[in-house]
């Protein structure tokens, strides 16, 4: 069962994460779809689909000038007689060939593409005589795999790899004017009551750690909900050329096993410094950890301890081929040391020309997946596009279960906007829509000491007024002659002063 379900084929019955069916014309349909290869890169709407007449590039696309007046099917003439340019919103059908996937998506997605269909120009060589590749194409052995060159984070629009057996009949009614109409559709493959997620990454990975520091709340949190799968990334060195004919490693210490397992440098100074054949060293001894500590649970608690222990204490390039360094990175991790030494040696050590079943198993995993570009992540076999975070692949992994079948971590933290802080603690504190019991009755207590401060200044305004209103009224109607007033009644003023009636 080594990772069989990746990948891209449209068919259900595969659990794949995509869909491709034709609608018009219905003899074109097939019933589940047509198979196809799904890209490494763009941004796939999961869980939602697109339905949009075809158009056929008559160009390979790989000049950025894309002329959107041509191609087929044929359209009306504007008033100038140049034929109209694709109507938006359209899939763009486009041949293989020329330049890289990642271009043609690109010149595509400018020219205002909603999604784009490559139709292949060679068969595959198990297709036998039901498929004829195009003029100077060989036929290929294994199924192309949409990989991005590197350079296609820009890209948002979708993109399918169509075999070639199925794109010809539809490029054949294309041009012959007649109008398609296509359904590009997506979800998070095979939902049930447990998610499955990976990580494609290498020791040196300075983008995945961050994530790799967080993640083990969640993964607790998740618990046997969802079931974890770490892979190290390394290269196969006899496809590379690090063996020789002799059988003796071609790429100095880049790799292990006499050239059959490579890393690269990352420090880029094979002299000095952590070399590839160390990155090896490290990848194997991770997925040890991880054999043992965390294969039969999904979980891997001490997996994830010694990886962040590693990181604090021997990733550098004193400490990181330093044995005592591992050897401490472990011990603060709780694993047993000696456990990991057996099977890092078990599987198949690293010296000598020696098969090692575990990089084996790896070297397996990254070519059914077309893995390119670190780090990497999936779930439910479904590639994650966009930046590596805490967010995006907890909420990928809790949009992965059947309804009403998601953990309370999920229900709790994932639509709130910190998920991580909303693990940690076990609440949300800024959800939207809600507000926390400590910001609410701190917020009533402002309001009531507010609106007490407004009644006080208020009241005393009030008094003064009162006051003011009675010194009037007193200056208007009594006798400001004091003495008049108190002769009229027979009494003597004995002080000879005015009165204060204040």
């Amino acid at each position: 069962a080594i990772f069989a379900l990746w990948c891209h084929n449209s068919a259900e019955a595969a659990g794949s994460s995509s869909k491709l069916q034709v609608h018009i014309p219905q003899t074109l349909s097939k019933p589940g779809g047509y198979e196809h290869r799904e890209a490494l890169f763009g941004v796939p709407p999961y869980g939602a689909s697109l339905q949009q007449n075809v158009y056929y590039a008559d160009s390979d696309l790989c000049d950025p000038d894309v002329n959107t007046r041509g191609g087929y099917p044929i359209r009306p003439k504007d008033k100038d007689g140049n034929m109209e340019p694709w109507p938006s919103p359209y899939i763009l059908m486009v041949d293989r060939g020329g330049c890289t996937f990642v271009k043609k998506v690109r010149n595509a997605q400018r020219s205002g593409a909603a999604g784009v269909i490559i139709a292949d120009n060679s068969c595959l060589c198990s297709a036998g005589d039901d498929c004829h590749s195009d003029p100077g194409e060989q036929c290929e052995t294994r199924e192309p795999i949409m990989a991005d060159d590197g350079s296609g984070s820009d890209i948002s629009i979708p993109s399918f790899l169509m075999f070639k057996q199925d794109a010809d009949p539809i490029k054949a009614e294309l041009q012959a004017n007649h109008m398609v109409r296509m359904e590009m559709a997506w979800a998070l493959p095979n939902p049930d009551d447990r998610v499955e997620y990976q990580l494609w990454t290498t020791p040196t990975d300075i983008v995945s750690r961050e994530f790799q520091q967080q993640f083990k709340e969640a993964a607790i949190a998740l618990d046997k909900h969802a079931y974890f799968t770490p892979h190290m990334y390394i290269y196969d060195g006899i496809k590379s050329g690090c063996q020789g004919v002799d059988g003796q490693n071609q790429c100095y210490n880049l790799c292990t096993n006499n050239g059959r397992y490579c890393a690269t440098d990352p420090d880029n100074d094979l002299d000095k410094g952590i070399s590839g054949a160390d990155v090896v060293t490290e990848s194997l001894r991770r997925d040890c950890i991880w054999e043992i500590y965390g294969k039969d649970n999904g979980i891997g608690v001490q997996w994830w301890d010694y990886t962040n222990e590693f990181m604090f204490r021997c990733d550098n390039e004193e400490y990181f081929a330093s044995k005592d360094c591992v050897a401490d990175a472990m011990s603060h991790a709780g694993v047993d040391g000696d456990k990991v030494n057996n099977c890092m040696s078990d599987s198949g050590g690293l010296e000598a020309d020696a098969v090692n079943q575990m990089m084996e198993v790896e070297l397996t995993a990254k070519e059914a997946t077309g893995v390119v570009i670190l780090p990497a992540t999936f779930v439910n076999s479904a590639a994650l596009r966009g930046a590596l975070s805490f967010s995006t692949v907890f909420r990928a992994i809790c949009a992965g279960y059947v309804a009403g079948s998601e953990p309370s971590i999920c229900k709790k933290c994932a639509t709130c906007q910190d998920e991580y802080g909303c693990v940690v603690s076990g609440h949300c504190a800024g959800a939207s829509g809600a507000v926390s019991v400590p910001v609410f009755a701190g917020t009533m207590c402002a309001v009531v000491v507010f609106f007490a401060c407004l009644g006080v200044v208020q009241w005393q305004r009030s008094q003064r007024q009162m006051r003011a209103q009675v010194r009037g009224i007193m200056a208007e109607y009594m006798p400001l002659d004091e003495n008049n007033k108190v002769e009229s009644a027979g009494i003597e003023n004995d002080e000879g002063d005015d009165a204060e009636f204040t």
